[in-house]
């Protein structure tokens, strides 16, 4: 479930909002001022900001300057009326990701913010205890060591993390592997398995006779 903190000091435009993303399975904390808003950022972690501009104690541009200097990269979007390419200017360099003006359609936020985290999740770093995944560069690393892996050890191994705690089966593999004009083998998959296990000595990958294998976490 997406976790998103809104930054609004408009309580029924605000509710209007809650009701929007909470209808899309989005899991919503409101914030009615820019104090309460870090507040929250210190006891809660969230996957989006959606930040008003205009609002009390703390504005929405030095509430997010704020946080992008503690290294919160946390995706923002900013929610306002201004239109002044002062403030839009203003709103990216403060560490925005996008920018729409009120009154805005709900479609086109709801299209903005599935862009966003959609375009966010393929760049990010995904990790399984010290073994990570960087999507943007096609890399696995153990305890921030890369692994000098081949494109099949590659993509063998992320199908594994893909599926962790789970039993992949071979069949999914060597279709995932081998196109259909190659030709894989059991006996293939074994030697690129036992490749990893000697890379990475510290994980657990089961086979499971018959089946498959699974990578445990």
């Amino acid at each position: 479930m997406t976790r998103v903190l809104l930054l609004e000091d408009d309580l029924l435009f605000a509710e209007t909002l809650v009701d929007l993303l909470e209808d899309t399975d989005m899991q919503v904390s409101h914030a009615p001022n820019g104090q309460s808003a870090l507040d929250a950022t210190y006891s809660q972690k969230f996957d989006l900001y959606l930040l008003d501009i205009n609002v009390p104690l703390i504005d929405g541009i030095t509430l997010l300057k704020e946080l992008r200097e503690a290294d919160d990269n946390t995706p923002t979007i900013f929610l306002t009326s201004h239109k002044d390419k002062d403030i839009l200017k203003k709103s990216f360099l403060s560490g925005a990701d996008d920018f729409i003006t009120k009154p805005f359609d709900t479609d086109e936020l709801l299209l903005r913010i599935n862009a966003l985290l959609k375009r966010v999740k393929s760049d990010k770093v995904e990790c399984i205890g010290l073994l990570c995944h960087d999507n943007t560069h096609k890399s696995i690393s153990y305890d921030k060591t890369e692994l000098e892996l081949s494109k099949k050890e590659y993509e063998l191994l992320l199908l594994l993390m893909q599926h962790v705690n789970n039993t992949v089966p071979k069949e999914l593999i060597l279709d995932e592997l081998w196109s259909s004009g190659e030709s894989g083998s059991d006996g293939a998959v074994r030697v690129y398995i036992n490749r990893i296990k000697q890379l990475l000595p510290q994980m657990n990958i089961e086979n499971i006779r018959g089946i498959g294998y699974k990578l445990v976490s």
